[in-house]
């Protein structure tokens, strides 16, 4: 995907990039070490001001970084990265320190955060880790405030996800377990 597609999501609407229930890809970085990790157990908090949660387990290299950089971006993967979504989560970094560069993970940046993006994506969010220490030691809960969202203007616009005109490689995943996933399906309106 070139950057061309991506557009910024005001803050206020980006719990509309994680209230379908996505798999995402969760990013950190602290100085020069960076990971990527799939999570299934990620949804948005609050509107305003935007807020998240995501489960990181505490045997994750990304958890990890987390706590150290206090900043993670929630990426959405789409059917285009069906296999990289899985090896992302079943391959973990403290068992291969050159994970990202052995499953072809891209990264950027958006001016001015350091908190790294994964190129292919259709949304990111980058959010400010909101420490809660009982939280995360008892339940794996993290929650953070979103500083930043963006989504591929082909799939999201004007607020809002178009998966009906999008093409099978920009549906997002939605994570089943043992390396089964479902594509977003057909939209469908009540009729009230």
């Amino acid at each position: 995907m070139t950057q061309s597609y991506i557009a910024p999501v005001e803050l206020e609407k980006a719990y509309r990039l994680l209230n379908h229930g996505p798999t995402v890809l969760v990013s950190a970085q602290h100085r020069d070490d960076r990971n990527v990790m799939a999570a299934a157990w990620a949804c948005a908090l609050e509107f305003k001001p935007a807020k998240v949660s995501v489960v990181l387990d505490k045997s994750t290299k990304t958890r990890q970084l987390v706590e150290q950089s206090g900043y993670f971006t929630l990426q959405v993967p789409c059917y285009a990265q069906l296999d990289l979504t899985h090896q992302l989560g079943t391959i973990s970094k403290l068992d291969d320190p050159e994970k990202l560069e052995h499953c072809g993970v891209e990264l950027f940046y958006q001016e001015g955060l350091t908190s790294p993006l994964v190129s292919g994506c259709i949304a990111w969010l980058v959010c400010k880790l909101i420490p809660e220490p009982h939280n995360q030691s008892a339940h794996d809960l993290f929650i953070g405030s979103v500083v930043g969202a963006w989504a591929d203007s082909r799939v999201f616009r004007d607020g809002h996800w178009h998966f009906q005109d999008a093409p099978k490689e920009l549906r997002s995943l939605h994570y089943i377990a043992g390396g089964t996933f479902y594509l977003i399906g057909e939209e469908v309106k009540a009729q009230i």
